[in-house]
């Protein structure tokens, strides 16, 4: 088979094959590629595209278009921020994630005062920002490029996600430390706040979309026009994606860490295992979840016309004489 660069390597229609292909482009070794290398994968992608000779084995260029996909973006073609790229949110996510689990709450059999579980306020309040503002970074970096957004847009929609995650860590905060509730209660309240900043997040990054219709092609990548449905399902995918990314990370290590601590070994050296484990537990468990999950949908999705025709009426009637049944947009990541 003939290699075509701006086509994925694996089968997209199968969730093995879109598993296989994020696999490739997220894997966080490949983020600290250097920019140089990055640039010689583009020139080489972009004279496979001009049909030029180009002097490289089958598997060179595979390895080309695996670094072409992990680093610019597929609607403009740019290089993408350097912490903004999938490959790199299992290196920022665990960080993060872990410092959200790890300097919430300190593991109960340290502390003899079950009052004094929980960390400072300021503590929580760092960390949700950090989170969120890496998050906001990464939503930037991997939006679908053709629906246009504001420097106002931005600023509103990073400050109305900070403002949510703050509000719901620091209300669970305050509920379970009046209830003096277990540590691996506690231990959960990162996750409630994530999972309502991410379904706040994204969809305010993306608002102009929603407001204004999202840009859709034919079969054959043609622009043909624009669909504010297309936009609340590209939006809602992505939301549920990345919540599906971080909630086993964010449960399971809790949970394992609350067995750990029943280990009589393992708790006469908390101290100097608890950071650690924890970290390492975050990165294997974020770094597998994140190709699942961004393959649990196709990235190149699509909205049957007749779903038009029920639900926006008005994209409908301009849309209606394309070639095929359906419409297709790039639902980002």
């Amino acid at each position: 088979m003939a290699f075509n660069p701006d086509q994925p390597r694996y089968d997209q229609s199968t969730f093995y094959g879109r598993l296989r292909h994020f696999a490739g482009i997220t894997d966080p070794i490949i983020a600290f590629s250097s920019t140089s290398e990055l640039i010689a994968a583009s020139d080489l992608m972009q004279k496979c595209r001009e049909k030029k000779p180009v002097p490289a084995t089958l598997e060179e260029l595979h390895r080309a278009q695996r670094l072409y996909q992990s680093a610019f973006h597929p609607d403009t073609g740019e290089l993408q921020n350097f912490a903004g790229r999938m490959c790199f949110n299992v290196w920022g996510g665990t960080m993060l994630c872990g410092a959200m689990m790890i300097w919430l709450v300190i593991p109960g059999k340290l502390l003899q005062n079950q009052n004094h579980r929980y960390k400072s306020t300021p503590a929580v309040i760092f960390w949700q920002w950090a989170n969120q503002s890496f998050n906001a970074l990464v939503n930037y970096t991997n939006r679908n490029a053709k629906s246009t957004l504001t420097t106002k847009d931005l600023v509103v929609s990073y400050s109305t996600a900070v403002s949510g995650a703050l509000a719901m860590a620091i209300g669970l905060k305050t509920y379970f430390a009046k209830k003096q509730s277990s540590p691996l209660a506690q231990r959960l309240v990162p996750l409630g706040a994530v999972a309502v900043a991410n379904a706040i997040n994204i969809p305010m990054m993306r608002q102009n979309e929603l407001k204004e219709g999202m840009t859709v092609t034919d079969a054959d990548g043609n622009n043909v026009g624009v669909s504010r449905l297309a936009a609340a399902k590209a939006i809602s995918l992505v939301v549920l994606s990345r919540n599906i990314i971080v909630a086993p990370c964010m449960i399971l290590t809790p949970v394992i860490m609350e067995g750990l601590n029943k280990v009589a070994s393992f708790r006469k050296h908390i101290n100097k295992l608890n950071i650690p484990t924890q970290l390492a537990l975050t990165f294997v468990i974020y770094g597998a979840m994140i190709p699942v999950g961004c393959a649990l949908f196709p990235q190149q999705n699509s909205v049957k016309l007749s779903t038009l025709k029920q639900w926006e009426p008005e994209a409908y009637e301009k849309l209606k004489e394309i070639k095929g049944d359906r419409v297709y947009f790039n639902k980002g990541l």
